[in-house]
């Protein structure tokens, strides 16, 4: 969820459930039994030639659930004059949209015309956490793709500048919790920022401070270096946790000792019911993970598509 855009105004909702789009976990049992080692195999297959897929696969899939639900609405391309949610300032910096379709490729001579995009990703991002050393769990699946991609929507999404009410606010239009909000916020565990996305936190903090005063010095002078005032290098920037490939809770831990990247993080320490499930977090992984997969299945079933692409890029 890192790299976004800030907005300064209300966000346009947009119904995600409904009772006709019942979520399964045996939804293809029956109509293509391959699927999970499919997609399983194209996540194994790209993670080895490149570390980065499955934070890369997991944004994807946030980024996704919170603009018209988990419909693969992220995945299509811009085309004429529609510029497409994967072309929103926020998703600029998405990428591995490639494991996405290979695993529909194959799963397209398996079982043709059977297997949504969104349930692909869902899947993905499932086994993305898993391969990184994090839970694995069962995802609920009957996913539809939505045929409605828009770039201008992606200013729904939370954004790294975000205060505690705007975080709440962000994640209650989607009915998630609090509980919710704090564990999906670990999904931080893995990535990488660019430099835009704290340079807020780091230079010209306020009218008197140029740092963010509760960061922890060392650190932010450790980030200063590598994204100084008017930083030209176009990677530059940091991970977003100490053991960035490895999915743990690191990041909470990081987080009560200054050491968070982004202004939305810590803003869960500045009201005590948020602060004390980050403790809780830091405390035990287990607690964590056992929270971050209830919150995931939460969010992976706000649906709202209406059709099985048979290419993820475009509709039918």
């Amino acid at each position: 969820m890192e790299a976004i855009v800030a907005l300064a105004f209300a966000f346009l909702v947009f119904p995600f459930s409904s009772p006709a789009q019942a979520l399964s976990s045996n939804c293809y049992d029956h109509t293509c039994p391959q699927l999970e080692s499919i997609v399983m195999s194209a996540v194994q297959k790209a993670m080895s030639n490149d570390k980065t897929v499955p934070a890369a696969l997991l944004r994807m899939h946030f980024h996704d659930c919170f603009i018209r639900g988990c419909d693969a609405s992220v995945l299509l391309n811009s085309k004429g004059k529609n510029k497409a949610e994967k072309d929103g300032p926020p998703n600029i910096s998405l990428h591995a949209f490639y494991v996405i379709d290979n695993a529909k490729k194959a799963l397209e001579s398996k079982c043709p015309g059977i297997v949504s995009c969104a349930d692909i990703l869902a899947l993905a991002a499932r086994d993305a956490v898993a391969m990184s050393g994090g839970p694995s769990w069962e995802v609920p699946k009957g996913r539809k793709d939505g045929r409605i991609s828009l770039a201008s929507e992606t200013r729904q999404l939370p954004a790294p500048t975000f205060n505690i009410s705007q975080l709440k606010q962000n994640f209650a239009q989607r009915g998630l919790s609090i509980k919710d909000l704090v564990a999906l916020s670990g999904g931080h565990t893995l990535g990488f920022s660019h430099c835009s996305s704290f340079q807020n936190r780091i230079h010209n903090f306020n009218a008197t401070l140029d740092v963010d005063p509760t960061m922890n010095p060392s650190f932010a002078s450790k980030l200063r270096s590598v994204c100084p005032a008017h930083n030209k290098v176009k990677n530059a920037g940091s991970p977003l946790d100490s053991s960035n490939l490895i999915f743990d809770n690191a990041y909470y831990k990081l987080l009560l000792q200054g050491n968070s990247i982004f202004s939305s993080d810590q803003a869960l320490l500045t009201t005590p019911k948020t602060k004390a499930l980050v403790s809780k977090f830091a405390n035990s992984q287990k607690a964590f993970e056992k929270a971050f997969v209830e919150s995931m299945i939460k969010m992976s079933s706000l649906a709202g598509g209406q059709e099985i692409r048979l290419d993820c890029r475009v509709v039918r």
